[in-house]
Parts: structure tokens; C-alpha cells; sequence
């Protein structure tokens, strides 16, 4: 038995998503420890911008299970990411993670900022 305490998963991933992350997770050599670390951080066109990568877990971090993977993600950026899912497109004129957060009241052209 796992020591993680898996809750409600305050976020969805997309196949699409699980895939591209397991693919990087290998191609980088990430340790098997690491967790997708999804969050927001001040900045970027519209007031706030996503954070997604590889890391380890920190104090103030809550601690899912989402599609299969570990996701961290501090507390207090709840607010502003519940019900959001991960999407990856892999198109002609698009290619990479797109962030899909019913939280926004407005985004940005570049799909990676929002405000709240």
C-alpha cells in the first residue's frame, strides 16, 4: 500500500496528455519519484500562467492520482485549477500541451496564460 493519499482529482489529463508525459518522463531520464507538477504562476499576457513539468514533492503539496499519474500541485493553486484537463494536440498548426480551465475568466492567444 501506497503512503500517497490519493483524493478527488482536482484536475483531468487526456490520453493524449498521459502519453506525451510518459514519452518525456523517458526521453529526460526523469527518476521514477518525480510527479507531474501542475500549478500557476504570476506573469504571462493575461495575468497568470500554467506551470507543468517534473518534480519532486514539496511541503505544501497536495498529492493525486490523475489517468494513472502522480500529480502534485500546491494547495493553494486549487482554486484556480479545479476541473481543468490537460489536453496534447498534435496538429498541422498546433503541437504541444494546451491547459482547457473552466476557472478563466479570460485567456490569451498563446493558450498558456489566464486571469481569474
Amino acid at each position: 500500500m501506497s503512503d500517497v493519499q490519493t483524493k478527488t482529482e482536482p484536475i483531468s489529463l487526456t490520453e493524449g496528455a498521459v502519453k506525451q508525459l510518459k514519452r518525456i518522463m523517458q526521453e529526460q531520464n526523469v527518476p521514477a519519484d518525480y510527479g507531474v507538477r501542475v500549478g500557476v504562476k504570476g506573469g504571462g499576457c493575461s495575468g497568470f500562467s500554467y506551470i507543468l513539468g517534473f518534480d519532486v514533492e514539496k511541503e505544501k503539496d497536495e498529492i493525486y492520482e490523475v489517468s494513472g499519474m502522480k500529480v502534485l500541485m500546491e494547495k493553494s493553486h486549487a482554486i484556480y485549477l479545479l476541473g481543468m484537463e490537460i489536453d496534447w494536440l498534435d496538429g498541422l498548426n498546433n503541437r504541444g500541451f494546451t491547459f482547457n480551465n473552466p476557472n478563466a475568466s479570460d485567456t490569451c492567444g498563446c493558450g498558456t496564460s489566464f486571469s481569474a
